[in-house]
Order: C-alpha cells, then structure tokens, then sequence
C-alpha cells in the first residue's frame, strides 16, 4: 500500500516547525490505513544523523504502532549495525526489539541481474560486466503491506546526490551492487558526479527501480536539511515513489548544501564528531566534500578524536592498511593484480576516494590511532591534541578565519553536511 504523495517546502530560513513536520507524515498515511497490518521503516543510520530520520521514524511509528505492526531496518550499508543506546539516541523511545539489522553479506536475496550491455551503457563503458542485484530478504517479504524508506537528499561521492533508491539498493544491498556502485563511481570521478544528478550509478539506480522495484510497496520520504549551531533546520519533505518528488528534493539540496568558495582554499581544517565518525571509511567525507574547493598543494586538516579504524568492516579495514589510500590509476593496476582487492571493488573504491591523487596534502590528528597506522595508509599525521591546540573547533568560526601567525584557514565543523567547492570546478 502506498502513501500519499506530498511535498512541504519552508517558508522561512530556519525551516518546517516540529508541528508542520508531524502534520505532514500524518498526512501522508493513506485513508485504508487500517488495512496496513505491518509496516517496515527504513532510515539512514547514525551517519545521518541530521537527516530528521530519526524524529519521522519515531513519529510514524507511534502513528502505525497501535494498528499494526512496525519493524525498523536501518540502511547500514556496509556500516557497523547500530547499538541499542545508538537506536534511543536517534530514533527516540521505539523499543529495540523492532530494529532488525542488516547485513550485507548474509542477510540478502537476488533481486535480479543487470546484463553486461546494460551496465556498459549506463556506465560510460567505464564497468563491463554484469551485476547481481541484492536486496535485504525483509523488503521482498509479501507479508509487509507497506515500506517507507526514510532519508537525506545531500551531495554524494559515489551516486551524486545521496538517498531515493540509493537507500534501497545500497543501504539494505548485498555485496555485488554495493561495489559495482562504488567503483562505477570511482572510475567516472568524483569532481564529475558530486552534487549532480543523472549520475552513472544513478542511472544505474534507475533502470533497477523501474524495471525490478516498481512492484514493491514502497514510498520515499526525503528531507533536505542544513545545520546551524548544531541545530539541524528541515527545509523541505517530500514523499512519493516518483522520480519527481527526488528531483525537487536534489534542487532544494543543491541550493541549501552546496557552498562555493571566492577561490581555492590552501588550508582547510575540518572536525569529524566522534559521536558520528568512527572510521575513515565514514569520515573521509572529509576529503570527498571539500576535494573541489582545495588548491594544487593545499592542505587538508581533519581533526578526528573518535576515529579507531579505517574499515566498517574488518575485511575491508585489512585491505586499506595493506594497500592504503591511492591514486585510480594504482588501484586499477592493484585490481588487475590483486585478487583480495578484485573481489572488494567497494574497498578499491574508497583507497580512489580517500586519496588527493596527489593534487594536496591530507593531515589526520587521531587520538584513537597511531602514527605508524596513519602513515600507512599514505596520510601525513598530527597528534590530536597538538592539532587543537593550533585548530582549536571552539574558538574556529565556519568560513574564512585568520590564525595568530597570519595563517588564513577555512574551517568545517562537519563535512557531511555539504559540498564545497570551486565554482570554476562544478
């Protein structure tokens, strides 16, 4: 059963009022909703966590929960599943039992498979082979009468602008599509693709949806947000199946997240939340959402206290301390020779991502890693306490900021929330 289609942008700078908010999603139930018998939730995890994910889930639960039954499955990806605590921070007073936990290795079914020519195609001949498509067995369950997959429309490295399908097929997808998404993206580029739509793997996305979705119950709850003073803003919510209800939210994102800099940057300095980033397979947004605004020979600073490890997942995490953050032109000679980081794409992927391609210099300042772990991966290293007590996030406005010694710095308090950039590279 669909919801009802529904679009509330804000009329005011700082965004929908709570109530507005809660009024919508109540407004999107359809007239039957008494024939809805169970339900299946799915938000983005702790990563978004200023989607306002958290807050509709929790408000469309206690809207269903007294009619039918309601399961949550967050869109981990390849992420580490959510703790309990990790649940109540974000979605509130749900019971914990209601959240079912992805795995992208073992919890899914084939969908179907993209031929060769098709992949060719969409890809700019870029990936030449076919791709089995795997989905979490919960959203091919008939016993759900419905499924609402709640999320962000921001700027994306690997699909262009993140969330509608990339929810389903990433988020809740097994390892095949996972990394024929990842290293489309990679080898078209990511100063191509960031900010944009009608990507490659978006292209890929959409084929999948109206070929092998569109019998599925499913309805996208998008939201475009910006954060100020650590206060998320929602500035538009738009609920539909159709590609349209995505395309007004990738505009709306495109004006709120999309920060062009007077010229490029020689100094940035970012802060990755220990509470959201605990790995550079996360944090490396660092690198991908101020890549286009960085000068030849600039420097990136990425002041990161809650950072452990490289991977989500151990296997993965093991193949970026063997191989370390490289150019694309080393990572395809590494896939030509290596079958451990052959049958990874998505790990191949992120060693393209997670390097300058040697155009700037990349600076982490851990507390949770060594120098001999950073080091190894082919970043520059700076204890994190020397790197604050220089760069210190408190004393730091966003924006242009000039050091003691003369120093200009822009600094991003976090750089998940955007894309910035060199107009003259967009």
């Amino acid at each position: 059963m669909q919801m009802r289609n529904l679009v509330k942008a804000a009329s005011q700078p700082d965004g929908l009022k709570e109530t507005e908010i809660k009024d919508i999603i109540k407004a999107s139930l359809p007239k039957q909703v008494n024939l809805i018998n169970k339900v299946l939730l799915i938000p983005p995890d702790g990563t978004r966590a200023y989607s306002y994910a958290g807050m509709i889930t929790n408000t469309y639960y206690h809207l269903l929960k007294d009619t039918c039954e309601v399961f949550i499955l967050p869109a981990l990806g390849t992420h580490v599943a959510m703790t309990e605590e990790e649940c109540s921070d974000m979605f509130g007073d749900i019971p914990y039992n209601r959240f079912i936990e992805h795995n992208w290795r073992t919890d899914v079914v084939k969908l179907c498979e993209v031929s060769k020519a098709v992949v060719s195609e969409i890809s700019d001949y870029l990936f030449n082979d076919s791709v089995a498509v795997e989905i979490n067995k919960h959203l091919l369950d008939k016993t759900y009468d419905a499924i609402i997959s709640i999320g962000q429309v921001i700027p994306h490295e690997v699909v262009g602008m993140a969330n509608y399908t990339k929810n389903i097929l990433v988020g809740c997808g097994g390892s095949n599509i996972i990394n024929a998404s990842h290293i489309i993206g990679a080898f078209y580029g990511l100063e191509r693709l960031m900010g944009k739509d009608f990507s490659p793997v978006r292209k890929l996305f959409d084929y999948i949806e109206t070929e092998h979705l569109k019998d599925l119950p499913i309805t996208y709850v998008l939201t475009v947000t910006t954060v100020e003073d650590k206060q998320p803003r929602l500035h538009g919510i738009f609920i539909g199946r159709d590609r349209k209800q995505f395309e007004q939210a990738v505009t709306l994102s495109q004006r709120k997240n999309l920060i062009f800099v007077k010229k490029p940057l020689r100094k940035v300095v970012t802060y990755l939340d220990p509470q959201e980033f605990k790995s550079t397979w996360i944090g490396n947004k660092a690198i991908y959402r101020t890549r286009m605004a960085i000068a030849d020979g600039g420097e990136l600073v990425i002041l990161a206290p809650g950072i452990e490890r490289f991977g989500e997942d151990l296997e993965i995490d093991k193949l970026i301390r063997k191989y370390g953050y490289t150019s694309r032109e080393k990572v395809l000679l590494l896939c030509e020779n290596n079958e451990d980081i052959k049958a990874n794409m998505s790990a191949a992927a992120h060693l393209i991502q997670g390097s300058s391609e040697g155009r700037f210099n990349i600076t982490y300042c851990p507390r949770l890693m060594t120098e001999k772990e950073i080091a190894g991966v082919g970043y520059s290293y700076m204890p994190f306490d020397e790197a604050i007590s220089k760069y210190n996030p408190n004393i730091l406005k966003e924006g242009y900021n000039t050091m003691p010694d003369g120093e200009e710095v822009f600094y991003i308090s976090n750089p998940a929330l955007g894309l910035w950039a060199d107009k003259a590279k967009f």
